[in-house]
């Protein structure tokens, strides 16, 4: 969707998992980082809905300082790009509370990843994964972002936060404006197992900083299209996994001569990975690199996160401002 000649405002966060796999940037941060010449941008550590599930207090802090130096890594400018945390920011939670006065109960126990989360740990079914939807859509709300970059399994929770919108602006007043999805064009993205979502938890994707013999090592023996018994078997490249890679790494050309190769068995499937290997190789080489320049200078990506919630913080406490007013409360005092 191209945007408008005004810049409108995005906002997208990720939660610090310690640091980011091919997943999360083919996913998410590839297109984070695209998106920042034609937007208004604000990227964020959300370390609050990380809480919702067991982690260790002692880690967290690293954890979130490894997130964000990936980011940065990756290809977040801070120049074009508001980066922050989310705790840095106490208008979010704030917000989430006021919010939470419009929010139909019954909306946020049909969501489908609450309902999800309960099933695989029943013995942590908290409040915090109940409403969080609702700190979700105080994220994007609070910096009057008008459009949100997700996938499809974020679809139902930006639904709710544009039902949470107009329910808040019936009872109160217009104050905050709906919120759309920015879907990208980046097609579904397995695992290199070919059957699950790419996940750390699973051990079916790539590190962004693992070497090179580590990372040839997985993608070696990555599943690839099942028809392919044979080196001689045509396959069917639509339906391997290793070529939606290749659209991510690989050049037209370098596609088109995959497709032919495979459908005539002109080349075998391990030839096919050793051209993407090129391709993720040097992605991870850059961002490896420049990883290393940030930590390099240790307080760079402190100063970098310090002057981001700054400036995050003088949007949000301007949202905060007008919502307290409708709300009639009084607010902190100067």
């Amino acid at each position: 969707m191209a945007p408008s000649t005004a810049r409108e405002t995005i906002f997208s966060g990720i939660q610090p998992s310690g640091e980011l796999h091919l997943g999360n940037y083919l996913g998410a941060v590839r297109n984070w980082v695209a998106l920042q010449d034609s937007y208004r941008c604000f990227f964020c550590v959300v370390d609050y809905h990380a809480i919702t599930q067991p982690f260790e207090p002692a880690e967290m802090p690293r954890r979130v300082r490894d997130m964000a130096t990936d980011l940065l890594a990756c290809g977040i400018d801070p120049a074009r790009s508001t980066l922050f945390v989310q705790s840095a920011v106490p208008e979010h939670t704030e917000l989430a509370w006021a919010l939470s006065a419009v929010t139909p109960h019954g909306e946020l126990g049909r969501m489908t990843q609450f309902k999800e989360k309960s099933e695989k740990n029943p013995d942590n079914i908290n409040a915090g994964i109940l409403t969080y939807p609702v700190l979700q859509a105080a994220d994007i709300l609070i910096y009057g972002a008008t459009r949100v970059p997700v996938g499809e399994d974020q679809r139902q929770h930006l639904e709710l936060a544009r039902e949470i919108v107009r329910k808040w602006n019936a009872r109160f007043g217009q104050t905050f404006a709906e919120p759309e999805a920015l879907f990208s064009s980046t097609p579904k993205i397995l695992g290199l197992d070919g059957q699950a979502k790419m996940s750390k938890s699973l051990g079916n994707t790539i590190s962004l900083r693992e070497n090179d013999e580590s990372a040839w090592g997985k993608l070696r023996t990555a599943a690839t299209d099942p028809a392919r018994v044979r080196r001689t078997d045509p396959g069917d490249p639509d339906k391997c996994n290793i070529f939606t890679l290749h659209r991510f790494f690989s050049s037209a050309e370098r596609q088109a001569e995959v497709r032919t190769g495979c459908t005539t068995a002109g080349i075998g499937c391990i030839d096919c990975k050793k051209w993407l290997f090129e391709g993720v190789k040097a992605d991870l080489h850059r961002i490896r690199a420049r990883r290393e320049e940030l930590l390099a200078t240790p307080q760079a990506v402190d100063t970098i996160l310090a002057e981001g919630a700054r400036r995050a913080r003088a949007v949000a406490a301007e949202t905060m401002v007008r919502v307290r007013q409708r709300l009639g409360v009084a607010g902190p005092k100067d």
